[in-house]
């Protein structure tokens, strides 16, 4: 298995700890990018990523190489500890960078591992946070690995050990678990955008040319009969709102 270690930490402290306890559950190889020396200029707000596609991001030959580690790695790893309750500032930068795969996710047959430490509070938080952007992203699974060390050169091991084995066995086994409810909805929200009237150029080639428009969600992910209703309803819904 091929794994890549996205670390939002400046330092390597208590969180990436963590990131090697948990390594040692884990078969294969590691891919390891510290966000700190990729020295990714601030996101500008342009919107040219989602308007124009992520080749027209001013900072794409920054951001290009980590998104291609993404795809070429089984799972993911994102560590990131608090920092005044919220995620580190280079964690969140490289998330605005990625703000155009709310609009075309992409990683579907993904599963991830958050791992977040804090010296006091906001780690449950923070990790929610992280795991809602890897959903829009359209990773598959995400487990969570969170720790107050109350200030101290401490960790979990053994809830470490026990997340972490979770997640080895789940990418291992190449199981795609059926998505929520609530990405079946973002779906249909971002397909029905990109066949409406006048829709955002980079979107529509997108849903268009992987074919994503003509599923009820990826077709890697087996959905139910439920579930498959409740995305041919939404769709219909949003295709009447977005004319």
């Amino acid at each position: 298995m091929n794994y890549v270690v996205i670390n939002g930490s400046p330092r390597k402290k208590n969180t990436w700890k963590m990131v090697k306890q948990a390594e040692l559950n884990l078969k294969g190889n590691f891919e390891e990018i510290q966000l700190i020396k990729e020295r990714i200029p601030l996101c500008n707000g342009c919107f040219k990523c989602i308007m124009e596609g992520e080749d027209e991001c001013p900072h794409f030959d920054k951001i290009k190489p980590i998104i291609d580690k993404i795809k070429a790695a089984d799972g993911i790893i994102i560590a990131c500890p608090v920092y005044a309750m919220n995620v580190t500032a280079l964690l969140k930068n490289f998330f605005d960078h990625t703000a155009y795969l709310y609009h075309r996710p992409e990683f579907f047959t993904k599963k991830a591992l958050v791992v977040v430490s804090t010296a006091g509070a906001g780690q449950k938080d923070v990790a929610k946070y992280i795991d809602e952007t890897l959903r829009h992203w359209g990773v598959n699974k995400v487990y969570k690995i969170t720790y107050a060390c109350g200030g101290k050169d401490s960790i979990d091991e053994d809830n470490i050990n026990k997340i972490s084995k979770k997640f080895a066995g789940d990418v291992e086994s190449g199981k795609l678990h059926s998505p929520k409810f609530e990405d079946i909805l973002f779906y249909n929200v971002w397909k029905a955008m990109a066949l409406s009237k006048d829709p955002i150029g980079a979107d529509s080639k997108y849903w268009i040319e992987t074919d994503l428009v003509n599923h009820d969600f990826a077709p890697e992910v087996k959905l139910n009969i439920v579930k498959k209703a409740f995305s041919k309803i939404m769709f219909f819904v949003f295709k009447k709102v977005m004319k």
